[in-house]
């Protein structure tokens, strides 16, 4: 009886036998290595990714509205002119409250004589607000008056901390990323691209509604007209999956893949849905407002809770997006064409 081994046995001229290395044993030692590797830097790349940001937080260049006596204003802007404020002055508190309203502001404060009002807006950003309302504070306790906070833009009561919002962030991604890998599976081959086109869009408009209705009927975090920002959202899936698609038509699972890390793990972290777009550094914020992510949740911002105010860029930049992705859908539709059209004459 035989039994069969993963080693082999050769004799060597002396008599004695040794175990030669197994047929393949290296390959799988460098397999494993490259794996291994792999997974560390992605691990090490996501930990960048969502980390970093968060820890290079706090206002930059952020809009700050103040309004009261000249001496007390230009007081002001002297204390707060480094890098994480804007001051602009206003003529009265309704000045500034407009401001705040029309996303000129993020915040502003009203000095008097006998205290200091905080005017935040947490619906433009928590931690942007809190910041805000800290910087108000501290003053008021160095001119020895009170501080009294007003929320221009605030949550709904329902949630009046965001908590919804905040949530939203990863199904927000994902519901551009998950029909567009069900479809290609679902769907596959070149034969099948405007199948597949057919239900992203239908999913977008369908998603979109549904994450709405949950998170202003059931959570109760949105406070604005309910079709306007399913729509937005439904054009924020549709501006991530129709690139995805787009992709992985001309370039296969290598360009879907390559697609999936960059909205992954620079869409999501940068889309300053939860912080609002002046927590993040400058260029970061400015490059997560450019993804379909950053816009998407801008455009959800501005349609719940500013009357659609500042909602033009944001949308323009989801429609760029969106468009982009239907020409390499077009392109890989035509090449194949092409093909289709060679193959009796080969």
């Amino acid at each position: 009886m035989s039994v069969n081994s993963d080693t082999t046995t050769a004799r060597e001229p002396n008599g004695e036998t040794s175990h030669a290395e197994p047929p393949g044993g290296r390959k799988l030692v460098a397999k494993l290595a490259v794996v291994v590797v792999g997974l560390t830097a992605a691990v090490t790349l996501m930990l960048c990714a969502f980390g970093l940001p968060s820890a290079a937080g706090g206002p930059h260049h952020a809009p700050l509205g103040v309004t009261g006596p000249e001496s007390a204003v230009a007081a002001v802007q002297k204390q707060l002119s480094g890098d994480d404020w804007e001051v602009t002055a206003y003529d009265d508190p309704r000045a500034l409250t407009r401001a705040i309203e029309n996303r000129d502001a993020v915040g502003g404060l009203a000095l008097g004589e006998d205290g200091v009002t905080v005017y935040t807006a947490s619906a433009g950003g928590q931690l942007i607000g809190n910041a805000v309302g800290g910087l108000g504070t501290a003053l008021a306790e160095q001119r020895h008056v009170s501080a009294t906070v007003h929320d221009v833009v605030p949550f709904p009561e329902d949630d009046p901390r965001g908590t919804g919002l905040a949530s939203a962030a990863l199904p927000m991604v994902l519901g551009g990323m998950l029909p567009a890998i069900a479809l290609l599976q679902l769907f596959p081959g070149h034969a099948n691209l405007r199948t597949r086109l057919t239900g992203v869009v239908a999913f977008a408009l369908a998603g979109g509604a549904a994450v709405t209705a949950v998170l202003q009927f059931g959570i109760g975090t949105l406070d604005g007209d309910y079709w306007v920002t399913s729509l937005g959202l439904g054009l924020g899936m549709a501006a991530l999956a129709i690139p995805l698609l787009g992709l992985e038509s001309l370039l296969g699972y290598a360009g879907f893949g390559a697609g999936s890390v960059v909205m992954m793990f620079l869409g999501n972290p940068l889309s300053g849905l939860t912080t609002g777009p002046y927590w993040l550094p400058d260029g970061w914020s400015t490059l997560g407002r450019l993804l379909p992510p950053g816009a998407s949740g801008s455009l959800l911002r501005a349609n719940a809770f500013y009357d659609g105010t500042g909602a033009g860029g944001p949308a323009l930049v989801l429609g760029v997006w969106a468009v982009a992705g239907l020409a390499l859908v077009l392109a890989a539709d035509r090449r194949r064409g092409r093909k289709t059209a060679a193959a009796p004459a080969a």
